[in-house]
């Protein structure tokens, strides 16, 4: 992913907290950044599934019950992401799916895991978790994530592509709500239109949201 659409130096930083990185996957923090948690995780950037694939899996049969492939080498059935990855052709599709994978901090991806989007209460709580001058905020207790500003258009615009695009995936009304509201408010990019016009070479299929808001970008 990173040498086939990140080719400009520029064009480097991480989805979140906008940290350089580099061909060898190592990342530059921005000054003031702090993590209490995932410490091993913070010098390298990981693919985040914008929409997480926890999310989207779970409406396959095979993640949730299995399937008769779905047998490990001593005869035991499985189910879950590695059944959904064997077994179904659409969700293999979804996960490998470009336009929802972004770099991000290890250690932010792995705070995050599976949580939804929200925008939490201004009053600090104890049940937040933060990274310092990366404005990436986790409810510990309602496992939910507030994304940065710099982070929310493209993540609105994620959602709605791939409810765009994949029948099987739908947001729940709250959630389209606050994407439609995302979309307005932070605009797409000329580097985001670059992005969707490498993978749409890569990938073969074109972004039917960036498509439409692509058109006035020079």
């Amino acid at each position: 992913m990173q040498k086939q659409i990140y080719t400009n130096p520029v064009d480097m930083k991480t989805i979140y907290c906008g940290a350089d990185f580099n061909n060898q996957k190592y990342v530059t923090l921005p000054s003031g950044f702090s993590t209490d948690v995932y410490k091993k995780r913070v010098k390298r950037w990981e693919a985040e599934h914008v929409v997480p694939a926890e999310n989207f899996g779970r409406s396959f049969t095979e993640w949730r019950e299995g399937a008769k492939v779905c047998v490990d080498s001593k005869g035991k059935s499985f189910k879950g992401r590695k059944c959904a990855e064997k077994a179904n052709p659409e969700y293999r599709l979804m996960q490998s799916d470009l336009y929802n994978l972004y770099p991000a901090v290890g250690a932010v991806n792995a705070a995050r895991q599976n949580y939804n989007y929200v925008m939490l209460p201004k009053t600090a709580s104890k049940d937040y978790r933060s990274f310092g001058s990366c404005d990436m905020i986790i409810d510990k207790k309602d496992h939910d994530a507030q994304p940065p500003e710099r982070a929310r258009g493209v993540i609105a615009r994620t959602y709605m592509y791939f409810e765009a695009v994949y029948p099987s995936y739908k947001m729940s009304r709250q959630q389209r709500q606050l994407m439609t509201a995302w979309d307005k408010q932070y605009p797409v990019s000329k580097w985001e239109c670059e992005r969707a016009a490498k993978i749409q070479k890569i990938q073969g299929n074109v972004d039917p949201i960036l498509a439409s808001r692509c058109k006035n970008i020079g």
